[in-house]
């Protein structure tokens, strides 16, 4: 095991002068972090920014099977040992991740805007709110778990337990390269697991800065690893290991397919997020000025490559034009630019796959008849970037491709509802079921709606975009398997319980 250029030794100051100045790179590849050192690959990728592709942030690491299974060997070595841990012990080293996290925001949220392209305040945003859920499951740790039972059986005592799994897999997505992470990795530690992290192939900066303050909160070697790469290698090397006890994951429906596919040979507990085709709802007594925040918000905030982004607008026909007219009053206002310019509010799209699918997106749309009201073009600016104009096609179906499929790029299409029902029934028509939201006045409509929506989260007068880290996160259908993220709600998978029955005497 080769010890990278960058292992523990070397200074932050050094370390932060090659991620967020863009100085010699030359003689620093960026490794993986394998039982407590950082070590290189054979193989690097260069990564540069969507904002500017001249603009080089480093030379990472390209992981291999082999780097997966000894980075699971040592998670494995170190798992039982941190499962017995102590209590103040594992909340120290959270509060600690968590507050260097919420200290660097500004620098950290800087690198994650540059390489992964949202706007620089998103960016910042993002980092703060990975400390918190580091502080959040550091509270955590000292919450009783366990529950004493009265036994049917007299003079026995029943005793209810939770215990930690062991190893976890964790495999996340380029979108949110640092909060999904922290809400996958601080709870999986806080419940005394072992982790093997295996980040976005897109942003392994963002990853690699994460690992770099775990490795240093004081964590003891082994419990926390994580190899970059791709994830036919490296993750599913993961996902077929039989010495990893779950796997959480977050990304596309045909990989989490595939991973449930791998990990059911080895009973392997599988948690996974997935794919989505939010709905907004907007009634005839909606507030149109709310409406139009809402879906603006929950359509384009994050260049629309959100998983809770609301691509489908479904909007009762008596209020449908005036909607329309207001909505792309605001859309034509919006800022398109780099991530790291003040006045941009809608940044690059991440990389020039997702470029090419969003604007074939655009191309289907119009031949399956719909209208092309705003946007639908690329823009040039003075950097060579992915940019495209926020996109909104009105006369659709919910029959049409254009909404049935994740787009994940900045492109809504309205569809037109008879009534609330209609509307309903529209918002219920989808394979996926994460987040949907209604804009109503009516207590009684936005009641329904929250007893009968088929989605895991459901919003009232606000963007489906957007939710707390101290409550549960997920959805139904093919958005979702497998138990609850964040809050209380997480130990559900990173734990198992453990009955135990005694007689006193």
């Amino acid at each position: 095991m080769q010890r990278c250029a960058g292992d523990t030794s070397i200074s932050i100051d050094y370390t932060l002068e090659l991620l967020f100045t863009g100085l010699p790179m030359n003689d620093k590849v960026f490794g993986h972090l394998i039982d407590g050192e950082w070590v290189t690959s054979n193989e690097v990728t260069t990564n540069t920014s969507p904002s500017d592709t001249s603009d080089v942030i480093g030379q990472y690491a390209i992981g291999t099977a082999d780097d997966c299974t000894r980075a699971i060997a040592a998670a494995r070595r170190a798992a039982t040992a941190w499962g017995r841990s102590g209590l103040e012990e594992r909340k120290a080293i959270l509060d600690t991740i968590g507050a260097e996290l919420i200290a660097r925001k500004d620098e950290i949220g800087r690198l994650l805007s540059r390489e992964e392209g949202k706007p620089l305040a998103e960016g910042i945003g993002e980092v703060a709110r990975a400390g918190q859920f580091f502080q959040y499951h550091a509270a955590q740790v000292l919450s009783p778990t366990g529950e004493a039972v009265d036994s049917v059986r007299p003079g026995i005592e029943v005793e209810v337990k939770r215990e930690a799994l062991g190893v976890i897999g964790i495999i996340t997505p380029w979108n949110f390269p640092v909060a999904v992470a922290a809400w996958k990795i601080a709870p999986a530690l806080a419940y005394g697991n072992a982790v093997v992290l295996k980040p976005a192939e897109l942003v392994p900066a963002s990853a690699w800065v994460l690992a770099d303050i775990i490795d240093r909160s004081g964590l003891p070697a082994g419990v926390f690893n994580m190899v970059m790469g791709p994830g036919r290698e490296v993750g599913e090397a993961l996902a077929t290991s039989p010495d990893i006890d779950a796997i959480t994951f977050t990304g596309s429906v045909p990989i989490g397919r595939r991973i449930a596919r791998n990990a059911i040979e080895n009973m392997t507990k599988i948690q996974l997020e997935m794919g989505s085709k939010n709905a907004l709802v907007v009634l005839n007594d909606a507030d149109l000025d709310v409406a139009v925040q809402c879906a603006i918000a929950g359509a384009f905030s994050g260049t629309g490559q959100k998983c809770t982004a609301s691509s489908r607008l479904i909007v009762e026909d008596a209020v449908h034009d005036e909607f329309v007219d207001k909505l792309v009053a605001a859309m034509q206002g919006l800022v398109v630019g780099a991530a790291l310019d003040s006045a941009t509010q809608i940044g690059p799209v991440v990389d020039s796959r997702q470029y090419q699918q969003v604007l074939d997106y655009i191309e289907l749309a119009k031949q399956e008849g719909a209208t092309l009201v705003q946007g639908g073009e690329a823009i040039t600016l003075d950097t060579e970037g992915y940019f495209l104009a926020p996109t909104l096609f009105t006369n659709t179906t919910n029959e049409m491709r254009i909404n049935r499929e994740e787009v994940f790029g900045p492109l809504a299409c309205v569809i037109k509802a008879t009534d609330y029902d209609h509307a309903l029934e529209i918002s219920n028509d989808s394979e996926f079921g994460l987040t949907s939201g209604i804009v109503t006045q009516s207590l009684k409509y936005a009641s329904h709606f929250k007893q009968y929506s088929n989605s895991g989260c459901v919003m009232v007068n606000l963007p489906t975009a957007g939710t707390d880290y101290h409550v549960p996160f997920g959805g139904r259908k093919s958005s979702s398997y497998g138990p609850r993220e964040q809050g209380q709600y997480a130990q559900e998978f990173y734990t198992i319980v453990k009955t135990n029955y005694s007689k006193p005497y």
